[in-house]
């Protein structure tokens, strides 16, 4: 019967060091990874859109999350609010937070 299975011998472990090593080298690497790859470019993005929000001002022509483009007629800085004439009549109030991006001037009369 001992020649259908082949006998399994143990290895004596003593020889193998580094292995602990090895782990500590790859889980720094996955660190850094996520911090280059995931969080440093996430946190830079977070710092450039807060200092957009501080720097809106009146007269400004802005894009907003839900696509709508108007100019700043009033803002608000205890609240957080901005009011954006979306057209000569139509005026609207949105958080700070919801704007995207400042256009350049002379944007709206374009569209």
């Amino acid at each position: 019967m001992d020649f259908f299975i082949s006998s399994a011998y143990a290895q004596d472990a003593g020889g193998q060091s580094g292995g602990g090593m090895e782990l500590i080298f790859m889980l720094v690497m996955f660190a850094l990874i996520f911090y280059f790859m995931i969080y440093r470019p996430q946190a830079k993005r977070v710092k450039q859109h807060k200092e957009l929000m501080g720097a809106l001002s009146k007269g400004d022509e802005v894009l907003t999350q839900g696509g709508l483009v108007g100019k700043i007629t009033k803002v608000s800085d205890e609240q957080d609010f901005l009011v954006i004439a979306l057209t000569d009549e139509l005026e609207v109030t949105i958080q700070k937070g919801s704007v995207t991006s400042v256009l350049p001037k002379g944007t709206m009369k374009s569209l």
